[in-house]
């Protein structure tokens, strides 16, 4: 299999962390491709119609994307199925609420950056970062109540917060340190798993 991965792309650093977490790590040969909605990269696009990475080329079956959707194919590879994405009850429920909460910092994230370094200065709109950046508050304090007393456990969940996080920092976003010593202190331990260290963000995008 193939991954088609950006190298600064929070939602392609989960599924690579999911996959050293799962032992997949080495079945996937990754590929680095640049791509944003302002310059098209046509090999992405040919597998992916929105334009997006990560993308998994699969031999003989079409590609999958979003990481969401990458990540719970991973996990009927591995050789504990259910380890990382529950298949039943609470537990699932429990994980895929925090990846779409993860999701939605990243998006917000995402939308603020627009606002204050992407989009031409004359453009940006002031109401849109702030209310965005709001809601990167929000999620923190959210992350914060329920880390307490007891963080959970490695899983597509917990990964993507962590995938998230890291990379907002790495884009010198608001941050979640301040008044979060429960969050803080889980974020900083998970940094240092083998999963995350071997991937690293880097690099800029390019529009």
């Amino acid at each position: 299999m193939k991954l088609l991965y950006q190298t600064h792309s929070p939602f392609a650093r989960k599924v690579l962390v999911f996959l050293h977490e799962a032992g997949l790590a080495a079945r996937v040969q990754v590929v680095h491709h640049e791509t944003s909605p302002t310059r098209a990269n046509p090999e992405v696009y040919a597998v992916n119609p929105l334009g997006k990475v990560p993308v998994l080329v699969r031999p003989e079956a079409p590609a999958l994307f979003d990481s969401t959707v990458i990540c719970e194919y991973a996990d009927t590879l591995a050789d504990e199925p259910g380890r990382l994405v529950p298949t039943a009850g609470e537990a699932r429920w429990r994980v895929l609420r925090l990846d779409a909460l993860a999701k939605g910092l990243c998006e917000a994230g995402i939308a603020v950056r627009w606002e204050t370094e992407r989009r031409p200065e004359p453009l940006r709109y002031a109401a849109l970062r702030d209310g965005m950046a709001a809601k990167l508050v929000a999620g923190y304090d959210v992350l914060e109540s329920e880390w307490q007393p007891q963080a959970p456990p490695v899983d597509l969940g917990s990964i993507a917060v962590a995938t998230a996080l890291s990379w907002i920092e790495f884009r010198g976003l608001p941050s979640f340190r301040t008044g979060r010593p429960h969050l803080t202190r889980w974020f900083d331990a998970f940094t240092q798993r083998a999963s995350m260290r071997a991937t690293p963000l880097s690099g800029q995008t390019h529009d």
